[in-house]
């Protein structure tokens, strides 16, 4: 019976590099390894949002990370929003899938980073 539940996850977490790059790290994991994958992206120290979506490409489960102290709330909500459709998520896990690769990571192309503030000059007087 258990032979059909075994689990077989794609786990990927968002990593914070800078303020305007983060990189999507995936991983392709079964049965027990997939529960270690999955904790080592949730407990990852710059892990802004980590995710694991079946080999269907179904969303399993997933939370903002350790990470998400490094950038706005609502940028964490806008990628946990719109992260099971970003590209690169897709380019991850495609890849994932394929089998050619157990591991896999590229910079994350998203239009939600949060924007840098402009510091004004202040004149002398």
């Amino acid at each position: 019976m258990g032979f059909f539940s075994r689990k077989d996850w794609n786990v990927i977490a968002v990593i914070f590099e800078r303020s305007d790059l983060y990189t999507v790290a995936g991983q392709r994991a079964k049965g027990g390894d997939a529960d270690k994958a999955r904790d080592g992206a949730r407990l990852h120290k710059r892990a802004v949002f980590w995710a694991v979506f079946d080999q269907k490409r179904s969303f399993v489960e997933g939370a903002p990370g350790q990470g998400a102290i490094n950038v706005p709330a609502e940028v964490v909500k806008k990628l946990e929003r719109e992260l099971p459709m970003n590209k690169t998520v897709q380019e991850v896990l495609k890849a994932l899938e394929t089998g050619t690769e157990s591991k896999c990571a590229k910079s994350l192309s998203w239009t939600g980073y949060p924007r840098k503030a402009v510091q004004k000059d202040e004149e002398d007087f």
